[in-house]
């Protein structure tokens, strides 16, 4: 029979052993995924190699196939990262703000803002669609930034009279609009102008929306029509 004291000396040298795995498996995972998106942000997704990924990460092919089963997982992985980086990074900035309309004006900026930067630009508006095929980047997109959205978007109109399914169909429809602006700015030679432009519209949007709101008439009631009288 085990003694119970050298029992509890082996679970505890297993428990240690299994910890120090487990850092090692987490260290490895973002060594990987640093040293490709720096190189994904430089020279895109075909320009970049897997020998180069686990060289820079200074780990062996076989810990990246470990963890991911080839260069598009790994590429996903770094979309992801930079995709929830940008989420938290627009969604501090919004929670600084308490007006439910500077709220919006403020994620439209942040957002507008992060799509100027390298990695972000290059990874995940540019690369992204091309890399992983549309309809899965779209997937990814939806994922990780709809909820944001729609959150500001509650925040907006949840103070009048609008029926959930209006917000539903709002929340998709500045999604989508969000979406093109940026590509729009994330693809052109002058960001920072079209970047502002965009900022403009949707300021115009805005303010045509609220003076409606604030009409006290019910949003959810008035037809296309009643609205562009």
């Amino acid at each position: 029979m085990t003694h119970p004291a050298k029992a509890a000396r082996a679970l505890r040298n297993t428990a240690r052993k299994g910890s120090r795995r487990a850092e090692y498996s987490v260290s490895t995972r973002k060594a990987l995924l640093d040293s490709a998106a720096a190189l994904f942000a430089e020279r895109g997704y075909a320009g970049t190699s897997l020998d180069e990924v686990v060289a820079a990460a200074e780990v062996t092919k076989g810990a990246l196939y470990h963890h991911y089963s080839g260069k598009q997982a790994v590429f996903e992985a770094v979309l992801e990262r930079v995709e929830a980086e940008a989420v938290e990074a627009i969604a501090a900035e919004v929670r600084r703000e308490k007006d439910p309309w500077q709220k919006a004006l403020v994620g439209v900026r942040s957002f507008l803002e992060i799509c100027q930067q390298q990695s972000y630009r290059r990874i995940v508006m540019q690369e992204g669609p091309v890399a992983l095929g549309y309809d899965r980047w779209r997937e990814i997109e939806e994922r990780n930034t709809f909820g944001l959205v729609r959150d500001i978007v509650r925040a907006v109109l949840e103070q009048y009279d609008v029926d959930d399914s209006i917000l539903e169909t709002f929340s998709r429809l500045f999604f989508g609009a969000m979406s093109t602006a940026g590509m729009s700015v994330s693809q052109s030679d002058t960001p920072e102008m079209v970047s502002e432009q965009v900022q403009t519209v949707i300021a115009l949007m805005l303010a045509g929306l609220r003076q409606l709101a604030e009409t006290g008439t019910g949003l959810s009631r008035l037809s296309p029509t009643e609205i562009l009288r």
